[in-house]
């Protein structure tokens, strides 16, 4: 393209986020409009991305590279290829509908929209980033506006959660930090160019020093277990476009690092670790779903679902094998797609009835047939039933997994497909109770869904058919990136 697409991709809701803050705050409603203005257009050339995007290839695409600071080896550098594609896709998408589900906010409207859209340059930022430092300073941008995201806006206990969530992530980025310059300096390319780092000779012991330090810094944001603490406080307080884009998208910015960073930069390291890694997988399914099982706020019952399923994808990165990243990738973009619906969709029960709690819940089928429906059809997505996104990406997470041949990898696969069983229990269960019983509480009427509501539903619930029907649409790009970082 004869364009610099991705740096308008990038930049737009940017400047989106400076000029609301221009605008009179008495303009709640220009201010909303102009965020949705300056964050559409995103997702509209992100669309043209795919289009363009030759799929046969594994390399990167569309890349701009552009001198920064020569004297240290700074370029700003972006690129897209078949692992970063599709997350740019789902980070514009989400942050899309995230400003049409925040319609509602009627306080400090400036400063909350503001912050939406710096929020999503920051994580557009970490998808197209091809240099280091490029890299981890949209890292750190995306920290501050979800900080103040879920201070300002959150539920009763937003300062507690929105603190833990701040000192968790800076801790891990410190180190994150640490292991970037101890590669810069232990590399002898004197280059943070992600794509030259892949080829640089490093002694096995600092290869394993940055993959540890690095480890951390992925590690807290994905959150794998142990490091997982701090998610369910921020999502039961954020409020609910924060919770869509903190599942949605934050998560996959640990797991992402993991694909662009430790397998093709980190190989011998990440082939070292790979057993640890698996086994801290396996233990986060497991140990997720059964946090979910024992919750009776459905809020935090869909926030422990996300560590359960995000130790799929690290299973698939723990894995090595060719199926397995595949499955692990693309459970990356299935989990924002149904993961961000199920927040959505707590929110509007919860706009409605005032109550996150389960017991206090029941009839939904006939107080909210629409809503019901819809709460049914994604809890079936998310426990992975076939012909949905989420079977296809678990599915090739365990065949590939299994497929490794050894013992140990076959035990691991087990022991995870065991996990799909124990989710499918707290769905259903989950889906028993406020769907299907009765209702003891006071006749109230409650609003039907919105036409607002079911527009920014719609696009997420089409792709979770579509990639479901034809997961083609989103494998044939990843599988030929994958194959071109596994060698």
């Amino acid at each position: 393209m004869g364009f610099d697409i991705l740096s308008l991709i990038l930049f737009l809701p940017l400047a989106g986020s400076i000029l609301v803050l221009l605008i009179p705050k008495e303009n709640k409603n220009l201010i909303k409009g102009a965020s949705l203005v300056f964050s559409l257009p995103s997702l509209v050339l992100s669309g043209l991305l795919y289009y363009y995007f030759d799929h046969s290839l594994g390399a990167m695409q569309f890349q701009v590279n552009v001198p920064w600071v020569r004297s240290v080896g700074l370029f700003y550098q972006l690129g897209v290829d078949g692992i970063s594609l599709p997350l740019v896709i789902l980070t514009a998408l989400l942050s899309t509908v995230s400003l049409l589900a925040s319609w509602t906010i009627n306080e400090k409207v400036k400063g909350y929209f503001s912050l939406m859209l710096l929020l999503e340059t920051g994580m557009l930022g970490v998808f197209l980033a091809l240099d280091f430092i490029l890299f981890f300073i949209f890292w750190e941008l995306v920290l501050l506006p979800m900080y103040f995201i879920i201070g300002l806006w959150g539920g009763p206990r937003r300062d507690y959660a929105s603190i833990k969530f701040f000192l968790y992530t800076l801790l891990g980025s410190v180190l994150l930090l640490v292991g970037i310059l101890l590669l810069y300096f232990s590399s002898g390319l004197k280059t943070f160019d992600m794509v030259r780092l892949i080829n640089a000779p490093l002694p096995a012991a600092i290869e394993n020093l940055v993959y540890l330090l690095t480890f951390v810094g992925f590690a807290v944001k994905v959150p794998i277990w142990p490091f997982h603490s701090w998610l369910p406080d921020a999502h039961v307080e954020a409020p609910t476009a924060g919770s869509v884009l903190l599942a949605g998208i934050l998560l996959k910015m640990g797991t992402y690092g993991f694909v662009r960073v430790s397998i093709p930069i980190l190989p011998g390291a990440s082939r070292y670790f790979a057993t640890a890694l698996a086994i801290l997988a396996v233990i986060s399914i497991i140990y997720g779903a059964f946090c979910a099982m024992a919750q009776k706020d459905i809020k935090k019952l869909v926030a422990y679902s996300s560590v359960s399923h995000m130790g799929y994808v690290m299973l698939g990165v723990a894995s090595l094998a060719p199926q397995a990243v595949n499955g692990a990738v693309l459970q990356m973009v299935s989990h924002g797609l149904i993961t961000g619906m199920l927040f959505l969709l707590v929110g509007m029960i919860y706009e409605r009835t005032h109550t996150r709690m389960i017991p206090e819940l029941g009839g939904l089928s006939t107080r909210m047939p629409v809503i019901a429906g819809i709460l049914a059809f994604t809890s079936f997505a998310s426990l992975g039933l076939p012909g949905l996104s989420g079977f296809w990406a678990e599915f090739l997470v365990l065949l590939g997994t299994f497929s490794v041949g050894l013992a140990f990898y076959k035990t691991m696969a087990v022991l995870a497909a065991l996990g799909i069983v124990i989710t499918a229990g707290y769905f259903l269960w989950m889906l028993q109770r406020v769907i299907l019983q009765t209702y003891h509480g006071p006749a109230i009427e409650l609003p039907r869904i919105s036409f607002r509501e079911l527009v920014y539903l719609a696009p997420l619930i089409m792709l979770i058919i579509l990639i479901g029907i034809y997961p083609g649409i989103a494998l044939e790009m990843i599988n030929s990136t994958v194959l071109a970082i596994l060698g």
